[in-house]
């Protein structure tokens, strides 16, 4: 009973705080959800909805204390039936098989693929003759053949090779199918065929779309080259403009983060046109004296926010900064603090409320983090008094204060999700965001305001200034000796711990705050000591790794060039492709072989090798790239076997399948009996 009343009498203590930690359980039931490895029943959500009756009944029969505690099992049940409820609302079907034929469809989006090709996304597509209930209502194509110049609305055609979204590259690692599930998105592919336009353009539905690429394309033909994407980027959220090598400088130098239309952005655009229009509305007196100019300035600053949100396309990202900077101008509005740890609560709720997959997502993690952070370390600075020092000091003060802080929060989540470290991120951030903040955004704001009456181009040049200074501290830096550090991923369990004990931290009020460093420390200690698997098998069984003592040795130079990339990533070595083949031992005949624990493991590659290739042994593991009709009882992974499977790992005297490791959830290939090639 000690024990119970103690948990009440802390629970009691933080009164006035538990707001806070609303989406904090609401996160954790969405993140139940997502580690599950079946598709809970419709019983599994009406038992929990009821769970969410009986606890809310319950709260109110109970004191403050353990009624705090039956809503946050409350809505750790909301959670989960939100996550449910949201995966099966976005269903659409899946590409089932590989197809290669026609494919006509009207461009709703573009970007840039990894290769630097020009990829776009369809919808109202037409593939062959496949009928409409199996019939993707998204693909995304990257075009690597010629191709007219393209534009949102526009229908096009050509002739492509589609397949289902691909699934984790290494048991346990990030899942393409789950995330393409939530982008309503049904088939990837490529083509290297011209691209054609099918019919006239259809821009009803995506006129906000075609409105962005105009602009996009306005801006770019005023500010050249990269700087031009750049800006074209910052404006309207189209990076299709921006070349892989000054993206792959960007985030050397922790400066990608300024591509993204987030909080940053949001909130140094609300920021300015706020200022600007409280001090015009303060230097008129007639509404200085009789209006609430603050309030006035908020409500513009909310426009702007508004339109600016449309502009960049409003992906999640935008989404997400336009809540939070929302949330805080309508605190002013009700004569509330505009940040505060209550302001980024109800931001939080309203996000995973309306998306709640975007939990998983690293941009809402980073986000959050760092705003969290900020506020609760200012927070508590503030009830020490002010900063001493002379006044001139403290922006500077300030600034890197903030550039630490938010630098500490989310520097975990990008290792972990990234697999790299910029040590002179800090630095970089220091020379570029109150660039950012002064020049940028601001010249942005005013070419904005004069582009109706044509005189935009001295604003964007003034801008173009601003961003090619960025570009030079990107490069700079990105060359710095050691300029970047490659981590090795964590287990899925640390991720998690990090997030509730930095939670705890922050959130917590009193000593026992100083409870959450245990979880922290624990995990960066559980990092450390994680291990990578012995050996790698790709989907289609046309690449392995094996880790030497020289790292992932790889069996071929190229091809399957994105599988071997995350591979070497997640193992945190930081060579290319190329250098991971040559430690691979030379095999011949198109057979490598290598030992595995006491078991021969084989590599066959080529049609040559595997006619040759007709027996084996229950000592033998047998990974090809073609399939095979062996004599023998050895285990065989051919790419038949690997459609059931997805990839391996081989670690520990265990072998592990992707299917394993993700179970049967919405998104799962639902059978393999049409995976197999269908051309039209």
């Amino acid at each position: 009973m000690r024990v119970l009343a103690r948990v009440e009498a802390a629970v009691l203590n933080q009164t006035g705080y538990l707001f806070q930690w609303s989406p904090v359980c609401l996160g954790v039931g969405i993140g139940l959800y997502f580690s599950l490895r079946f598709e809970p029943d419709w019983m599994v959500h009406a038992s929990l909805a009821v769970a969410i009756a009986i606890c809310l009944g319950v709260a109110r029969k109970l004191s403050s204390g353990w009624a705090a505690l039956a809503t946050g099992g409350a809505l750790i049940a909301a959670g989960f039936i939100l996550a449910g409820v949201r995966a099966h609302t976005v269903a659409e079907p899946v590409l089932s098989w590989r197809y290669y034929g026609p494919v006509e469809g009207r461009v709703v989006a573009m970007d840039r693929s990894a290769s630097d090709a020009l990829r776009v996304t369809l919808d109202r597509v037409r593939i062959g003759d496949v009928p409409g209930d199996r019939r993707p209502q998204r693909v995304r194509l990257s075009l690597h053949g010629d191709a007219v110049p393209l534009a949102p609305g526009q229908r096009i055609m050509t002739t492509a090779h589609l397949s289902p979204p691909q699934g984790p590259v290494e048991p346990g690692g990030f899942d393409f199918r789950r995330h393409a599930w939530f982008q309503r998105l049904g088939a990837v592919g490529y083509t290297r065929v011209p691209v054609l336009i099918a019919g006239p353009s259809q821009p009803k539905g995506i006129r906000v779309t075609e409105w962005r690429m105009a602009i996009s394309h306005h801006v770019r033909t005023i500010l050249p080259g990269e700087i031009g994407g750049f800006a074209a980027a910052v404006t309207t959220g189209d990076r299709s403009g921006m070349g892989q090598e000054t993206l792959k400088s960007l985030r050397a130098s922790n400066l990608a983060h300024l591509l993204a239309i987030s909080g940053l952005h949001m909130g140094l655009l609300t920021g300015f046109v706020y200022l600007m229009c409280r001090l015009l509305f303060s230097s008129i007196p007639a509404m200085a004296l009789r209006l609430p100019v603050r309030k006035l300035a908020a409500v513009c600053a909310m426009v702007a926010a508004t339109i600016y949100l449309f502009l960049s396309g409003g992906n999640v990202a935008t989404e997400r900064a336009f809540v939070m900077a929302s949330v805080m101008l309508m605190a002013i509005l009700i004569d509330r603090r505009a940040i505060s740890l209550r302001a980024v609560a109800l931001a939080a709720l309203i996000v995973l409320t309306l998306r709640p997959e975007s939990l998983l997502s690293p941009g809402f993690q980073m986000s959050f983090a760092a705003t969290t952070a900020l506020v609760a370390v200012f927070g508590a600075f503030r009830d020490f008094g002010p900063m001493p020092g002379p006044k001139w000091l403290k922006p500077v003060a300030g600034l890197l204060m903030s550039s630490a802080i938010a630098g500490l929060a989310t520097a975990p989540i990008g290792a972990a999700h990234f697999n790299t470290m910029s040590h002179y991120g800090l630095l970089a951030n220091m020379l570029s965001v109150p660039v950012m903040g002064t020049i940028v955004v601001p010249s942005a704001v005013v070419a904005a305001l004069l582009a109706p009456f044509g005189f935009e181009v001295v604003p964007l040049a003034v801008m173009g200034l601003g961003l090619e200074w960025i570009l030079a501290v990107s490069e700079w830096v990105s060359g710095l000796d050691g300029a970047q550090g490659y981590v090795v991923s964590p287990p899925n369990y640390v991720l998690p711990m990090i997030a509730l004990g930095g939670l705890w931290l922050a959130l917590w009020q009193g000593r026992g705050k100083w409870v959450g460093a245990t979880p922290v420390a624990a995990a960066l200690l559980l990092w450390g000591q994680g291990n990578r698997p012995d050996v790698l098998v790709a989907d289609s069984g046309g690449l392995v790794g094996v880790m030497t003592e020289q790292g992932r040795a790889l069996s071929k130079e190229q091809g399957s060039g994105f599988v071997a990339t995350v591979w070497l990533e997640n193992d945190g070595d930081g060579v290319d492709q190329l250098q991971a083949a040559s430690r691979w031992p030379q095999g011949s005949g198109g057979v490598q072989r290598f030992d595995w624990l006491g078991k021969e493991v084989l590599h066959i590659t080529g049609k040559r090798a595997a006619r040759g290739f007709t027996e084996c042994d229950g000592t033998q593991i047998v990974i090809s790239a073609v399939a095979l009709q062996l004599i023998g009882e050895c285990e065989l992974f051919d790419p038949k076997r690997l459609l059931e499977t997805g990839s391996l790992s081989l670690s520990g005297n265990k072998i592990t399948t992707s299917k394993e490791a993700i179970g049967t959830r919405l998104w799962s290939p639902k059978s393999t009996g049409d995976l197999k090639d269908r051309r039209y």
